[in-house]
């Protein structure tokens, strides 16, 4: 069997309403390893899929009024629809509501506990409910789930437990003998001392409090808990535990399992524990990448800060957000995502840097050769310097392709970009094209140039597999067929070049920026009701100082264009200048109604741009009902005055 194999997988992705920007980073990484990993030669197979068992569904559909399946059926074609969109070249997608992952499921739990590796028990503790996870109290001391931040409650039922305190010497064992497990290395530390070293605890993997899971074979009053369920698709969706377990003895075990950092515990703990208790071997490696995050923090629906990846790619091309997300995060770091970012990353690096080199070139063998570069060349010393650095790009790009460094090959990538670009200034095409005795040495820097720009296409082809397709197309060649392609210059004989649409237009920036601003709407105001929050956190009272709160009197609202929910207020805060604030209350005040009442404002708030006015501070409204907000309004109050 050919060594030439490799596996690779994402989470399977919880079912939620929309997918962000983060849930697409995840697969973008592992897309673009997957098609370097093809083009070397490799027999490459890419999972994904999705994670739909579990309370929250159930409890979900039956607000919805629909079964569980039919629930995630219409969640999960979206899924499909946005990989397709962001041109994802995954090999299968597994549902963990499958007929065969269901009882290949069973069949592991069975051996499992057969092998006295799960036993009946009684669980008391407390339990995240978003999270789908238990925790101790020492773990969660403030009674706030470690993970997600949330309330968490205490819960009490039967249950079936995995012996995971049995393989707590056996992970540490592991740990130590395989040295390249953890990416980056730092995730180890913090599983060691967090986890292990305090002592696990055996793990709950089932429930009998609700329905919506797989049926525990040896008690179908209870069903399989998530994370058991959730884990073992790496090896059931390669036919493990079927008639026909082919893919699982080629590709098992993984290559890279690609995970976001949040989920790190139970796919370097839990995983290997279970597959040591089935007697299998473990993955080879697991990338716990860091989140994109936004300048206000931590993606969140309720904040009204969740990035669509869809309009983005509507917007501004797939291959664009693709490439932005893959060199502006850094190997196992949190990224900052911004739309002024992103818009500066597609002016600089793709419409200056690499489109205008494409679009350069292919206009000059046009107007100087017809659009075909001809035999006779004359080579020039000059021309060596930038042969060497595509072989030494080339290198340094597997190096960190290999090691997960997508930022790193991507930048190694632009300095050959770069370079490509000052060699157009250092031979000046124009200038020997007005010399008919330099038309052989014209005809070698635009060959030079062709070159340089055909390997740039391979080297781009697993970042952005659309754009090189677009390149090759105007220098008259077919798609990448081979990685090693990029390796030396002289692979084609000559070019037939033919100008196409430019690939990456520039951005107006400002304008964007503009427009971005005003067609985004406020987030809804949040119902802690459908969230069951059950506490908030608490602040000390130097938190609450910091809040500077201040009667205000309004002397002038108006509606705020293209955005039915907001008001735009002039304030007389005692200060003498007035200051402007946009507020979420339109649904519910007319601003005739508004005009002469004194609120209270939290004047010390950082301005924010809303819908294309600068907001800065907040008044303080309450929320009546679902539908139904209050402005806190003060009677006989001079305006200025502090509340305290």
């Amino acid at each position: 069997m050919s060594d030439k194999k490799f596996y690779i997988t994402t989470p399977i992705y919880y079912p939620s309403d929309k997918l962000h920007i983060g849930h697409t980073y995840s697969t973008v990484q592992a897309d673009a390893i997957s098609r370097y990993k093809r083009f070397q030669g490799y027999d490459t197979f890419f999972l994904t899929g999705t994670d739909e068992h579990g309370q929250k569904i159930e409890d979900k559909a039956t607000e919805a009024g629909v079964t569980p399946k039919e629930y995630v059926d219409n969640i999960v074609a979206g899924i499909k629809d946005l990989w397709k969109l962001m041109n994802i070249s995954n090999d299968k997608f597994i549902r963990t509501t499958d007929e065969y992952h269901e009882a290949a499921v069973q069949k592991i739990f069975n051996k499992m506990y057969e092998k006295g590796d799960i036993y009946l028990g009684s669980y008391e503790g407390l339990y995240c409910k978003p999270c789908e996870s238990f925790w101790t109290d020492t773990q969660a001391a403030d009674g706030m789930c470690p993970d997600c931040g949330r309330p968490v409650i205490k819960a009490s039922e039967q249950a079936y437990f995995f012996k995971l305190s049995k393989y707590a010497d056996k992970l540490l064992e592991y740990y130590e003998a395989h040295p390249t497990f953890f990416a980056p290395k730092m995730r180890e530390a913090e599983m060691v001392n967090n986890f292990i070293k305090p002592g696990l605890q055996d793990l709950c993997i089932s429930r009998s409090t609700f329905k919506w899971g797989i049926q525990v074979p040896v008690n179908p009053e209870h069903v399989i808990y998530v994370w058991l369920d959730a884990l073992t698709n790496y090896i059931t969706a390669l036919g493990y535990g079927s008639d026909d377990e082919t893919l699982y003895n080629k590709f098992w075990p993984a290559d890279v399992h690609l995970i976001g950092k949040d989920i790190t515990r139970f796919h370097t703990i839990y995983w290997p524990a279970f597959l040591m208790s089935l007697d299998l071997p473990l993955p080879e490696k697991v990338y716990c990448h860091g989140w994109v995050l936004l300048e206000g923090g931590k993606m969140s629906k309720s904040k009204g800060n969740v990035v669509d990846p869809v309009k983005l790619a509507e917007r501004y091309g797939v291959d664009a957000l693709r490439y932005y997300l893959l060199r502006e995060v850094a190997y196992g770091s949190d990224g900052v995502f911004s739309n002024e970012n992103l818009i500066n990353r597609i002016n600089s690096d793709l419409a200056n840097d690499l489109g205008n080199l494409v679009s350069r070139t292919v206009a000059m063998v046009e107007k100087y050769f017809g659009g075909t570069i001809p035999a006779e060349r004359e080579a020039a010393e000059l021309d060596e310097t930038l042969k060497a650095l595509a072989a030494e790009t080339k290198t340094k790009a597997e190096e960190s392709l290999d090691n997960l460094y997508f930022s790193d090959s991507l930048t190694n990538i632009w300095k050959f970009v770069s370079r490509t670009n000052k060699y157009i200034d250092e031979t000046a095409p124009w200038a020997l094209a007005k010399d008919e005795n330099q038309k052989a040495r014209l005809a070698e820097v635009m060959y030079n140039l062709c070159e340089s720009i055909r390997i740039i296409s391979v080297f781009v082809a697993p970042f952005m597999p659309d754009t090189s397709v677009k390149i090759r197309e105007q220098l008259g060649l077919a798609p990448v067929e081979c990685w090693d392609e990029c390796g030396v210059f002289g692979k084609e004989a000559t070019y037939n070049v033919k100008k196409g649409e430019i690939i990456f237009p520039r951005i107006d920036l400002e304008k964007e920026l503009e427009e971005l601003a005003a067609s985004q709407e406020p987030a809804e105001p949040e119902n802690p009701l459908k969230e069951e929050i059950l506490g908030v956190a608490k602040i000390g009272i130097d938190d609450f100082a910091k809040v500077d709160l201040r009667a205000a009197k309004i002397t002038e609202c108006v509606p705020v264009k293209k955005a039915k929910k907001l008001l735009q207020l002039t304030l007389d805060d005692g200060t003498g200048v007035p200051r402007t604030v946009a507020s979420g209350i339109a649904l519910y005040y007319k601003p005739e109604e508004l005009i002469g009442k004194t609120v209270v404002l939290v004047s010390n708030l950082k301005p924010a741009k809303l819908c294309g006015v600068e907001s800065c501070g907040m008044i303080l409204a309450a929320t009546a009902g679902e539908n139904d907000v209050k402005v806190i309004f003060l009677d006989g109050v001079p305006a200025g005055s502090k509340i305290s």
